[in-house]
């Protein structure tokens, strides 16, 4: 930086801010760090006792903050999302609407690496709603060099480091197994949990069957659901390892192609998930699904119902956080659970 005479200091970057104070009506910030110095602002500067000021030279090769940050939005921003306007070189995303907010890790973290710079996002792989703050982007100095910026820019890539895909699924069909349920041994709490569950992303439950036990029994009434078209098929109970359990049988007598049956989270373990040829997931769905206030199904269920194919690898990876602390009141999403 340098000092310079303040009828001199157009087009040049303050240092600092400056403060006006009009004696009964203000004092504050007249001009805030990183301000570019307009002709309309000379006689304010003037009129403060400002006659000289600390500035950045603006020389080629070297961009200011908000022109920075607004390239580092343009590495982020995608389909359905608001950027807000950009201030001392810091600009957020906000969800246009409701979906599921995905990153890409992997090259966040490339330019994260890049000096002078930052992107800081939500965790991925969640459900937001309209109006959710998804990001947020900043140059760190008030001037960074060309070069730094070209290096984030080469390390994001070509494509957008975020996106935010619309709830996709809209009907679903439920399966509740057990033979209890089936003779009215006990009442059915199960699948007016998951019908609630479904509702939250804009899923409508348009048929229910009771298979009673059995694989053969299971099977049969999941082909039925089948016949009803259905976007997302959900079978309740009999995820254990018990000899009635019958449910991860029926699901595989069905013809679904199980990606697994069992996943690194807790509660949530014995959770199964598989797709048919045409693309429709089925789900088998442990009782735990039924009582705990956030399990697997909550971590899966948003990429489901945006249309994401979930593989294997996936579920592996959800095993870091992926152990619930059983906090009462239960406060998920807002905690650590899948994070």
């Amino acid at each position: 930086m340098k000092l310079i005479r303040t009828e001199e200091a157009v087009g040049h970057v303050l240092c600092h801010d400056l403060t006006q104070i009009i004696p009964g009506q203000f004092k504050g910030a007249r001009f805030r760090k990183g301000h570019v110095v307009a002709e309309e602002d000379i006689p304010v500067l003037l009129s403060m006792g400002k006659e000289n000021l600390y500035v950045w030279e603006m020389t080629p090769g070297i961009v200011h903050e908000n022109d920075g940050a607004e390239r580092l939005c343009r590495l982020c921003i995608n389909d359905n999302m608001v950027r807000g306007e950009v201030k001392e070189g810091k600009i957020e995303l906000t969800a246009a609407r409701d979906g599921l907010f995905r990153v890409d890790s992997r090259r966040l973290v490339a330019v994260n690496s890049c000096d002078e710079v930052m992107i800081a996002t939500r965790k991925g792989n969640t459900a937001v709603k309209a109006g959710d703050k998804l990001a947020g982007m900043r140059v760190i100095p008030l001037v960074i060099e060309e070069e730094k910026l070209q290096a984030a820019e080469a390390a994001a890539g070509d494509a957008p480091l975020l996106e935010l895909l619309p709830w996709k699924l809209k009907t679903a069909a439920v399966v509740t197994t057990g033979g209890e349920v089936k003779k009215g041994l006990i009442e059915d709490a199960f699948t007016l949990v998951v019908i609630r569950k479904l509702a939250a992303y804009g899923i409508e439950t348009i048929a229910q069957t009771q298979s009673g036990d059995g694989v053969d029994n299971v099977a049969a009434a999941i082909a039925d659901m089948r016949a009803r078209h259905p976007d997302i098929l959900l079978c309740t109970g009999g995820m254990s390892v018990d000899p009635d359990d019958n449910t991860p049988g029926g699901i595989r007598k069905s013809g679904a192609d199980i990606v697994a049956y069992g996943a690194p989270v807790l509660p949530g373990a014995m959770f199964l998930l598989g797709y048919y040829d045409d693309g429709t997931p089925v789900c088998g769905l442990p009782g735990c699904v039924m009582f705990a206030g956030a399990t697997v199904f909550d971590l899966i269920l948003p990429r489901l119902a945006a249309g994401v194919r979930v593989t294997r690898a996936d579920l592996a990876a959800l095993g870091e956080g992926g152990l619930c602390l059983g906090c009462k009141p239960c406060r998920y999403p807002v905690c650590p659970f899948g994070k």
